[in-house]
């Protein structure tokens, strides 16, 4: 059976870029008679607001989306410490006490997630306290797990490459866990079987996959989609106050309508919302 999930942060309202994911997700799913999951990611300190999870729930009733409620991440901490101290137990991971400043100024590359981590605490060894990171030791890493593959849907085999992403953050100052950890490890425990997201999440799969392969993780197929974007070619965000589909759903329109409109955008070229907003009008 086939098993897909929806999972947003609740540290803004869900706009259309959101829901085109959820869409796809949903129908992903239903087109083999399977599960869409909801899960709420709310491990985000002080940004999280629980009274959001409820508006994200009608908002997919409203686009007529039927889903099943899982465990949301704020109670599955013993979980992602647990992996932490599997992958501290084989070596792999190491305290980090670098700003995001210091990282930025002695960088000598860029990768998928900003400037790379030149291996600064690596290299000095810190004493573990409070305030650090713990890193992936990526060469270490890599060099255990071997050869990797993972299938997309859209895109078909991939060799997998985390190294591009250097020694990436798995277990946050500011959070329990990083989005790598804390979504690889939700997806195996929720029983996903395709993992659907946007095409800026693409190179994020290298890394998941090699958590998998050291965590003794089951190993789902990916499905990346198209993003929607401004009329500037930007994609929506909710820092850039996006139209809410809650103000949309409050003013009476028909999200089944909205939905429809969605469906028929599925396409690999950027989606203008622009475009979107005049199919309604």
């Amino acid at each position: 059976m086939t098993v897909t999930r929806f999972a947003p942060s609740p540290n803004g309202p869900l706009h259309l870029g959101h829901a085109f994911s959820a869409i796809v997700a949903h129908d992903r799913a239903a087109r083999d008679g399977g599960e869409f999951l909801l899960r709420i990611e709310d491990i985000d300190g002080v940004r999280s607001r629980d009274e959001l999870a409820d508006e994200f729930r009608a908002d997919l009733a409203w686009l007529d989306l039927e889903y099943r409620d899982v465990t949301p991440q704020s109670q599955r901490i013993e979980r992602y410490r647990s992996a932490a101290d599997d992958l501290l137990a084989m070596g792999l991971l190491y305290p980090c006490t670098c700003t995001r400043a210091e990282v930025a100024s002695a960088a000598v590359a860029v990768g998928p997630d900003g400037p790379l981590y030149p291996g600064t605490c690596l290299r000095r060894g810190p004493t573990p306290g409070l305030d650090v990171a713990w890193r992936l030791d990526m060469e270490q890493a890599v060099d255990l797990a071997g050869p990797l593959e993972w299938t997309d849907e859209r895109r078909g085999a991939q060799r997998a490459t985390p190294a591009m992403f250097g020694d990436v953050v798995l277990w946050r100052k500011d959070a329990p866990a990083s989005y790598h950890l804390a979504a690889t490890l939700d997806d195996a425990a929720d029983g996903v079987t395709c993992v659907t997201r946007g095409i800026d999440l693409f190179r994020a799969t290298h890394v998941h996959r090699l958590l998998q392969h050291l965590l003794g993780l089951p190993v789902p197929v990916w499905h990346h989609h198209a993003v929607l974007v401004e009329a500037d070619g930007r994609k929506l965000a909710k820092r850039r106050d996006a139209p809410a589909l809650a103000d949309r759903r409050r003013a009476g329109e028909d999200g089944r309508s909205v939905a429809a409109e969605l469906r028929a955008a599925l396409f690999d070229t950027g989606i203008s919302l622009s475009d979107i907003i005049n199919q309604q009008t």
